[in-house]
């Protein structure tokens, strides 16, 4: 089972793009955020016609999370619904072939100490409290998505340039942190332990070309994901063309179940 996420950074202006790529590659599930479309606007034709359902939580301009798949979206949840502010579409969650998936797409923060700093920690809380409310670390469950926050210094192209700064502050690691305590395992990292490996490049300052980035984008895996996973990579060759987004895709590999 091929699962993928991307940050598409507009599904309507990059859609020449997605779809291609998911004919190229075929994966069983794709996760997308930044989709900033409302629901009746999503393009579901184009990618039923690529073969794929899609169960989407959006909203106009901004935010906005899908979950792309060949196969029927068991259960599909949106939000949090904790009784708190639910206005930004940034959570799905849906069940394919016995898989829990999530695609998330965590608040940027701005910068330390303001106010959508602190809104982004409260939010990654939610998310703690959400997956102890709702999922089972004993079921295959697989967390994908944009979490603006880089892991470790590997996850960075100049860790001493970016030390304190907003997507790689101590506060933002710990609470990403509490969230994989749920259970949960970096997938990729179970695979590649090495520095150099990015995910999402600025459009400015040649920063692709110079390969000046940052691990942001994750698939994080349960334990019964996680001895089903044979592979996971980033595609960086989708970061390179016209019109790109600034994020590239990041794709894993389950076994079958047995």
């Amino acid at each position: 089972m091929k699962i993928a996420t991307w940050n598409v950074n507009s599904i309507r202006s990059r859609l020449d793009r997605v779809i291609p790529w998911l004919e190229r590659h075929a994966p069983d599930v794709l996760c997308m955020q930044e989709t900033k479309v409302t629901d009746d606007q999503f393009p579901h034709d184009a990618f039923a016609a690529a073969g794929y359902r899609v169960a989407a939580h959006g909203q106009k301009t901004y935010n906005g999370v899908a979950i792309a798949a060949r196969r029927p979206l068991d259960d599909v949840r949106t939000g949090f619904d904790d009784g708190g502010p639910d206005d930004q579409a940034r959570l799905i969650a849906a069940t394919v072939d016995g898989v829990r998936v999530l695609s998330v797409y965590v608040p940027n923060g701005k910068e330390v100490g303001h106010d959508d700093y602190r809104f982004k920690l409260e939010w990654l809380g939610r998310l703690r409290r959400y997956l102890d409310r709702n999922e089972e670390p004993a079921r295959p469950t697989v967390v994908c998505g944009d979490f603006n926050v880089a892991l470790d210094d590997r996850d960075i192209y100049d860790p001493a340039a970016w030390e304190g700064e907003n997507l790689a502050s101590e506060p933002e690691r710990r609470a990403l942190r509490a969230v994989l305590d749920w259970g949960l395992v970096d997938a990729f990292r179970e695979l590649h332990d090495e520095a150099g490996h990015y995910s999402w490049w600025d459009y400015r300052m040649l920063a692709f070309p110079k390969n000046r980035g940052l691990r942001i984008d994750y698939c994080f895996v349960s334990p019964p994901a996680r001895a089903r996973l044979v592979d996971a990579r980033i595609d960086r060759e989708a970061r390179k063309g016209k019109k790109p987004s600034d994020h590239a895709p990041v794709i894993i590999e389950l076994a079958a179940s047995a």
